[in-house]
């Protein structure tokens, strides 16, 4: 198992993968780094994330968890930078139940990645986060989205745009 500390506005994270994808995103350090090429990769990414220079991921993931939750993961990873959706939208979507869609949110092993953070609850209420720091991180990530949020015809073109709009309303 490969494993990295890197260091956040968040505070540390620690990224875990298996040789071939990210498998977590964690608060907190290792004792011992031992990164492979992905977890690197990762960082950098993760670098130009929060300094609002990388509006979509592009790393092989591998979450564990069951269909349905990894089918939640997905419809997440759908959410365009800057956009939103909410639990009842996407349990709507995914023929489910907010809760389940909220559990499997709360369950999620890669923050940040898989933006769970763009999941608020009805009304554009906060809802939870699982995160270190809980909802003072998801208020966190979400202003520094929309701080750095381009329309998809920009020149950067991996804006928020109509698709944005789209999951808002969900």
């Amino acid at each position: 198992m490969a494993r990295l500390s890197i260091d956040s506005p968040l505070g540390p994270l620690m990224l875990t993968g298996d040789g071939s994808a990210l498998t977590s995103v964690g608060w907190g350090r290792f004792d011992q780094d031992e990164p492979d090429a992905v977890l690197i990769e990762t960082a950098r990414q993760l670098e130009a994330y929060f300094a609002g220079r990388l509006q979509r991921f592009d790393l092989p993931l591998k979450p564990a968890g069951t269909p349905f939750r990894r089918s939640v993961w997905d419809a997440m990873l759908a959410i365009p930078y800057g956009g939103t959706a909410t639990y009842g939208g996407m349990a709507k979507m995914l023929g489910s139940a907010p809760r389940a869609v909220g559990g499997a949110c709360g369950a999620n092993p890669i923050p940040i990645v898989i933006p769970c953070h763009r999941v608020l609850a009805s009304g554009g209420a906060p809802g939870g986060y699982s995160g270190h720091g809980g909802l003072d991180t998801k208020s966190w990530l979400l202003t520094l989205e929309r701080r750095h949020a381009v329309p998809e015809n920009s020149s950067r073109g991996q804006g928020n745009g109509a698709a944005a709009e789209q999951f808002a309303l969900l």
